[in-house]
């Protein structure tokens, strides 16, 4: 709790003080979401892990803290206006982690980000190709890891197919790559299931599909 209010002291001065043209300081920006990030995935904060008791226990008195700064860094995002697309592709790793934190309500409020990342790129240059790649990349290492799941899935497939859908310029491509990640995603999850499957036919089918 001590760290999150000092990591909400750090937000604060970071709007109030280097934020305007003048005095952006893009380091202290990029310390801060990795920072943040590192908090919400962070072993002790992950309550799906603990028994019920426990798990009860750490609600009543702190709260689910994993939304708190979830919507913080959001929040944050936001408020970067021109600035994001200097944190791009560099911040769509640590949100993809951040995104595939087992909690709904988290996942809800910060995968929007990544359509604002996609508009961000593609307004600037007409694609969002630098975006599209790191995430494709990051997708591959993040599920072999033992991250995200069906849930997950589904809900970046309707959040960011209901994004695109409200810009005509994004439609079309954004429809594209939002199948694009879905179909590896299935595939990713299949593959990681069959790992340690002793039916070698099935689990060599999983890795054709994969290639």
């Amino acid at each position: 709790r001590e760290f999150l209010r000092a990591i909400n002291h750090f937000a604060t001065t970071l709007t109030e003080m280097f934020l305007s043209d003048s005095d952006f300081e893009l380091q202290l920006w990029n310390n801060y979401f990795h920072l943040a990030v590192a908090f919400l995935t962070q072993d002790s904060l992950q309550l799906e892990n603990f028994s019920p008791a426990k798990r009860n226990s750490i609600l009543a008195k702190y709260g689910d803290m994993r939304a708190t700064i979830g919507a913080s860094i959001r929040d944050m995002w936001y408020s970067l206006g021109q600035r994001k697309i200097e944190f791009i592709p560099g911040m769509v790793g640590p949100i993809l982690e951040m995104t595939l934190v087992p909690e709904l309500e988290l996942r809800k409020s910060t995968i929007p980000i990544f359509f604002d990342m996609m508009l961000c790129e593609h307004r600037l240059s007409g694609t969002f190709s630098r975006f599209e790649d790191e995430i494709l990349r990051r997708l591959d290492s993040e599920v072999e890891g033992g991250r995200g799941d069906e849930q997950y899935m589904q809900l970046f497939k309707s959040i960011l197919l209901s994004c695109c859908q409200s810009h005509p310029e994004l439609a079309k491509p954004g429809e594209d790559f939002v199948r694009l990640v879905s179909e590896l995603l299935e595939r990713l999850l299949d593959y990681r299931a069959v790992m340690n499957d002793e039916n070698k036919t099935y689990s060599m089918s999983c890795t054709v599909n994969l290639l």
